[in-house]
């Protein structure tokens, strides 16, 4: 089911006046024995064409919903924008409170690898003229959709030609996060919800870590972006990342800029994104004609 999606009657008002079309869709998973949410941006071009468009993925953070990139930053406008400059379709899945964007070993309510990669790229793929190869596909988020991006486009290359990570949170086994000590505590209680306590099962959280991940993501060949503010909690583990990339000789862009784990961060970091992405699909023909 695809319905326009508004956020209140201010908002509505707002929406007006926005060339690009905002719409939520129903993506019910198999797999999890539930139906969730996505926020689907169409560019102002795609009512205007026949032609099939290439699709951006954008991942939300931690404690977060599948609508924080449409009503948390700043610029409400931002998104929108983006799909009509570049001619994409961005795509706003649900990632849940706390599910990392994996398949979970402990909670098999709670398999979100499988999700997003099966079944909300194959319904995305069956309501819009969408590129359905991995041409026409990237992916970024922030945070804990940071990590995911990375993650499920180490794992699964065939899906996307590009990829990218706003202050990802890249290790779970949580070494050297910047966090007061309650803070760490919290998150770390979280973690075991999904991957058990790191304690009595470090191989999972290892094989879970991004970081480990560089030689995978070298094989693949993907364009990567990735960045974080130097005042962000999360700077280490995106430096590590950085340091394994040029051991290997991985081509990819990494930034780091002022800023801390804020929305005033990821606002300005995105359309650098964006841009990036926007090459990368010209370079592949994957663009609306």
């Amino acid at each position: 089911m695809i319905r326009t999606f508004f956020f209140g009657f201010s908002v509505l008002l707002t929406l007006t006046s926005w060339a690009a079309k905002v719409d939520s869709l129903d993506v019910p998973s198999a797999v999890m024995q539930k139906t969730m949410r996505a926020v689907i941006v169409l560019p102002e071009s795609y009512a205007k064409s026949k032609a099939n468009f290439p699709v951006l993925y954008l991942l939300h953070g931690g404690y977060g919903h599948f609508n924080d990139w449409i009503t948390k930053t700043p610029d409400k406008q931002l998104i929108q924008r983006l799909a009509d400059q570049y001619n994409l379709i961005i795509a706003m899945p649900e990632g849940e409170l706390f599910s990392y964007y994996l398949d979970s070993p402990v909670r098999k309510d709670s398999q979100f690898e499988t999700y997003l990669t099966k079944e909300v790229i194959a319904k995305l793929d069956n309501t819009y003229r969408t590129i359905r190869d991995r041409k026409g596909r990237v992916i970024t988020g922030l945070s804990m959709g940071g990590y995911g991006s990375l993650l499920l486009a180490a794992r699964h290359p065939d899906l996307y030609c590009a990829a990218g990570s706003m202050s990802g949170a890249l290790n779970p086994d949580m070494q050297s996060w910047k966090l007061p000590p309650d803070a760490a505590k919290n998150i770390k209680l979280e973690f075991e919800k999904i991957l058990g306590p790191i304690e009595q099962v470090p191989d999972t959280y290892a094989t879970f870590s991004v970081i480990n991940l560089a030689d995978k993501l070298k094989a693949n060949g993907q364009k990567l972006i990735f960045d974080c503010g130097v005042d962000d909690f999360l700077i280490e583990p995106n430096r590590e990342l950085h340091r394994r990339l040029v051991f290997n000789q991985t081509p990819h862009d990494y930034s780091e800029r002022p800023g801390g784990h804020s929305w005033e961060y990821w606002q300005n970091s995105l359309p650098n994104h964006v841009l990036f992405f926007s090459n990368t699909l010209k370079a592949n023909g994957s663009i609306a004609q």
